[in-house]
């Protein structure tokens, strides 16, 4: 589950997460640990469309090297939900949320009573396989699991303060390139318009004692985002990594980058 994230974010403390889709390995996981620079990876099932099985076994790896993780899930239904927190991830992610009633819905489809209505079945990796008694096992995961509603269309902003009062929603999630698009804004994550929603969606969370993530570009966007009472940063995301390892390699080897068409020999 998603003990140790959660916490951090009660504490008012930075938290770091990765986020893996088109690579999403469990062997990356293992490297994203041992470089002890972040506290959980989410799992990118949206885009990437990962199976189950997948998301066991980089939910494994998660633990294995002590980083909570999370399921960022696309629009969805109560299986899709309650699916990935028995494969035993952490907490899960709702992406393109329009509204207050959508994001009840996931908070339910998430939890045991009295907090949802989530269904009961203690026979996953969450319930130790059955070996946690029922009681133990509703109550745990109630108070660990993690939840994400990601705001990424102006309708979502429309409705911030009502999504940002609800019970047990840890992060409100923003993404500015959806949000963007949405507001007919393509491809411009610094236009004014952009930041007064992402100030607006900032603000409906300091009213009620959330916080709010999202997924930086850069540094100087980052520490923009710090200022504005940001307490998860995305820092990285797996195709991301691959392109700037190589221009790395690139940039450390490129005396012996051929300078001309005629191609290297050795």
């Amino acid at each position: 589950m998603a003990k140790r994230l959660k916490a951090l974010l009660a504490d008012g403390k930075l938290t770091r997460v990765f986020g893996l889709g088109q690579l999403c390995s469990p062997k990356i996981i293992e490297m994203i640990g041992f470089e002890d620079g972040w506290d959980a990876v989410w799992l990118d099932q949206e885009h990437a469309g990962l199976t189950i099985e997948q998301i066991e076994h980089c939910c494994r790896a998660a633990r294995a090297v002590g980083l909570d993780s999370f399921v960022r899930l696309a629009p969805t239904d109560y299986a899709t939900v309650m699916r990935p927190l028995e494969a035993g991830a952490g907490g899960i992610m709702a992406a393109q949320v329009r509204g207050v009633e959508q994001a009840s819905d996931v908070v339910r489809w998430s939890k045991f009573h009295p907090l949802g209505l989530r269904g009961v079945n203690g026979t996953g990796i969450d319930g130790r396989y059955g070996a946690l008694p029922s009681r133990d096992y509703m109550e745990k995961a109630n108070a660990e699991t993690f939840i994400a509603i990601q705001i990424e269309h102006i309708d979502a902003v429309n409705d911030v303060e009502r999504i940002a009062a609800l019970p047990e929603v840890d992060v409100l999630f923003i993404g500015p390139a959806d949000l963007g698009q949405s507001m007919g804004i393509v491809g411009e994550w610094n236009h004014a318009t952009i930041w007064q929603a992402i100030e607006r969606v900032a603000q409906a969370c300091k009213d009620n004692g959330r916080h709010w993530a999202i997924l930086p570009p850069n540094l100087a966007y980052a520490k923009r985002c710090l200022e504005v009472g940001c307490r998860m940063l995305s820092i990285g995301f797996d195709t991301w990594m691959v392109q700037r390892g190589l221009r790395a390699y690139q940039a450390e080897f490129s005396e012996l980058t051929p300078s001309d068409s005629s191609g290297y020999s050795n």
